[in-house]
């Protein structure tokens, strides 16, 4: 019974992976054709920015290796440097700061480079490169909508994918990912904004007690939720009393 559970195991094995490895290599291969890659890539780490009308802007790095996304190696970016609405200038920043860092650390750079955006994405990415003396470095950006790849140094003969191609469906599933992860890192950031504007507003509630507060309880309906007794764990007395005043004056729970 063993060696028959085994063997059938074995088999199914077998077929599987016989169907999907050659499957898997194909559209990597493809994708390394479509972008001039001299190897099919292993990994890709793809960067998208987020904010509304340039408020609370924030960008995100996702890496796709080995056949799937790997979401230990995500990172998280807020712009500093950039006061305003400008998308090209944030995403030099958060590229620049990325490959910097791996520059300090001695590690290896991805395969590919994706950004989320079309010609003046892919370029502010590049500037940022270059400012670190980094060449030769594989960079394209997907253009939403028109789903348009750029190469860099290829940005006159922009690349058209078959729209059921698998290579773009993959590049797809990378910069939508990109695009999720810096989309919920941009609500959950406006949200501690917002709350934390609210509790300043509150009579003897600082920056810094709003900051306590949220750090300890995180989302606005846990404060609205507890009793002043639960809230003087964190601010004094007074504090916590003025605190579910306010919540309980407020339009909603009225």
């Amino acid at each position: 019974m063993l060696e028959l559970v085994a063997r059938n195991a074995r088999h199914s094995f077998e077929r599987r992976f016989r169907v999907l490895k050659p499957q898997a290599r194909q559209v990597l291969e493809s994708l390394a054709e479509a972008l001039d890659l001299s190897r099919p890539p292993h990994r890709i780490e793809a960067f998208d920015v987020s904010h509304i009308q340039g408020a609370d802007i924030v960008a995100s790095m996702v890496v796709w290796e080995g056949g799937g996304m790997k979401k230990s190696d995500y990172r998280k970016f807020i712009v500093k440097t950039v006061p305003r609405n400008d998308d090209f200038a944030s995403m030099r920043e958060v590229v620049g700061r990325r490959y910097k860092r791996l520059q300090e650390e001695q590690k290896a750079l991805p395969d590919l480079i994706l950004i989320d955006g079309g010609i003046g994405q892919l370029h502010a990415a590049a500037e940022a490169l270059e400012r670190l003396g980094i060449i030769n470095q594989p960079v394209a950006s997907i253009a939403k909508r028109e789903e348009i790849l750029y190469l860099l140094g290829r940005e006159d003969d922009p690349i058209v994918l078959d729209h059921h191609s698998p290579a773009l469906h993959l590049i797809q599933q990378i910069r939508d990912e990109a695009h999720r992860f810096a989309v919920t890192f941009h609500r959950v950031r406006r949200g501690k904004r917002e709350l934390a504007s609210e509790l300043v507003s509150i009579p003897g509630i600082g920056d810094k007690t709003a900051s306590k507060l949220l750090a300890h309880f995180g989302s606005v309906s846990a404060l609205e939720s507890l009793s002043a007794e639960e809230l003087g764990q964190v601010v004094s007395v007074t504090q916590a009393q003025r605190i579910v005043e306010h919540f309980s004056q407020s339009p909603k729970n009225r």
